[in-house]
């Protein structure tokens, strides 16, 4: 894209600043659009009140997400004066492309919608919003929009993120995200190729692969899926780290539990969300598995990769969930060892099949389940993280605790957040983005802490 593309003489100078919900896609989309601002000669503020431009990059998996938008959208009319005298408030990302033109007539003070597929439209509207009163929304996929040819404001400078595919042809009953995000549409694998190989010649360490079921990566370019051809290809790069996610477990193939277990450079940590362990809510859900075959799946990993950490998403209340369902999840839970859960509780999403089917449990029965199924998700993972102690792991170093500065904080290969004190005479500082060898002397449920050994790299 020409830097002609980015001329708006009324967005220069003009600061901004994005919050960003959901998951590590609407990340990426962030740190994109953020790129074009940069483009357009903005700059970066730290808090709302010292912008001219607030966008929200939002998910609308959850009801949660919805609130937050409106609660955070509404309190902008209480801060003080725009430096440049007007603010812009836009929103991007699923929410945007869900609601379209609604939100403006919702929220009073929005002038600027954008959706999944239009963030290479961002910097235009805004200039409009600022030079009208006219509210700019644009909602519809535009097929030139490839929002990996636009500029790039990475957060860190060590770790970036790669989507290599977007879109989903799923349709689990209770997700939104096919009707947001689209249909399937991968990546040319040689355009991957390229752009980690020119990550790598940055500085980068780590990548993380973003899809929302990388499994499937390619099957609508080249007839058949080649993640696990991707995988091999991207641990050629020169890459240190290869991290990614989501992982359906129904397009988990036999040849890419082989290349995580032979690319040294994939991590050995493997997001495979269960979202129930009852099969008649499996169906229900129309996740494509049973029970067993899940179960299988780790196994079978296991046997590959045998000190693996294998992360899941489960929901508890999905609409006719009874409690023997949930008596299977509980179980599945304990039999696969997650080291970590991401747990919610279903949220019912309009214009999803799930939203139509009844369910009257009791909201207090649901909420019970969700902490029993956190304890025994807190087993797991202390269990999973005592076979760390006494190693030594190697740790890439992302900054300090928030509560002590003088203790870096990092992850293990397992995606474990590790912890150690900063040796006497090192800025901390220095150590961001380097790998650091720890002595594990503390294993919890949730982190590793010990000593450093040895000089970071």
């Amino acid at each position: 894209m020409s830097q002609s593309a980015f001329s708006y003489p009324v967005l220069s100078q003009k600061t901004y600043f994005i919050r960003t919900f959901g998951c590590q896609m609407n990340l990426h989309d962030s740190e994109r659009v953020s790129g074009v601002l940069d483009a357009c000669g903005c700059l970066e503020a730290a808090e709302p009140a010292e912008a001219d431009i607030v966008i929200f990059m939002t998910c609308c998996v959850r009801e949660a997400a919805d609130q937050r938008l409106y609660g955070q959208c509404s309190s902008l009319k209480s801060l003080p004066a725009a430096p440049s005298g007007k603010r812009v408030v836009a929103i991007g990302g699923c929410i945007a492309q869900r609601d379209g033109e609604r939100l403006i007539d919702k929220l009073d003070n929005v002038q600027v919608v954008f959706g999944t597929s239009a963030i290479n439209h961002v910097a235009e509207l805004l200039a409009h919003a600022f030079e009208s009163d006219e509210p700019q929304v644009v909602t519809v996929e535009d097929p030139a929009c490839d929002a990996t040819a636009l500029p790039w404001h990475r957060e860190t400078p060590y770790h970036a993120w790669v989507p290599i595919m977007t879109g989903c042809n799923n349709f689990c009953t209770y997700c939104i995200v096919p009707y947001v995000r689209g249909r399937e549409k991968s990546r040319p694998i040689e355009n991957i190729i390229d752009e980690v190989t020119g990550l790598v010649r940055t500085g980068v360490r780590e990548v993380t692969l973003l899809g929302q079921n990388v499994n499937s990566y390619g099957r609508d370019r080249y007839g058949a899926p080649r993640f696990a051809e991707l995988l091999r290809a991207v641990g050629e790069t020169g890459i240190e780290r290869i991290r990614f996610t989501s992982s359906h477990p129904k397009d988990l193939l036999p040849e890419t539990i082989d290349a995580i277990a032979e690319v040294p450079a994939v991590m050995p940590h493997l997001h495979l969300a269960v979202q129930s362990g009852s099969t008649r809510i499996l169906k229900l859900m129309n996740r494509r598995y049973t029970r067993e075959d899940y179960l299988d799946l780790v196994q079978r990993v296991r046997e590959r990769v045998p000190h693996i950490a294998l992360t899941t998403d489960i929901i508890v209340g999905f609409p006719g969930e009874t409690e023997e369902d949930f008596a299977e999840t509980l179980s599945l839970a304990r039999v696969a060892r997650f080291s970590q859960a991401f747990t919610f509780i279903y949220s019912r999403r309009a214009g999803t099949p799930a939203a139509e089917m009844p369910d009257d449990t009791p909201r207090e029965r649901i909420q019970d389940r969700f902490d029993r199924l956190v304890h025994v998700i807190e087993d797991t993972a202390h269990a999973f993280n005592q076979q760390d102690l006494g190693q030594v792991v190697p740790v890439l170093v992302e900054g300090v605790s928030k509560k002590d500065s003088h203790r870096l904080q990092g992850k293990s290969p397992k995606n474990q957040t590790v912890h150690a004190p900063v040796p006497e005479g090192i800025d901390p500082g220095s150590l961001v983005g380097k790998i650091v060898d720890v002595e594990v002397q503390t294993a919890r449920t949730w982190y590793l802490a010990g000593e450093m050994r040895g000089e970071p790299r």
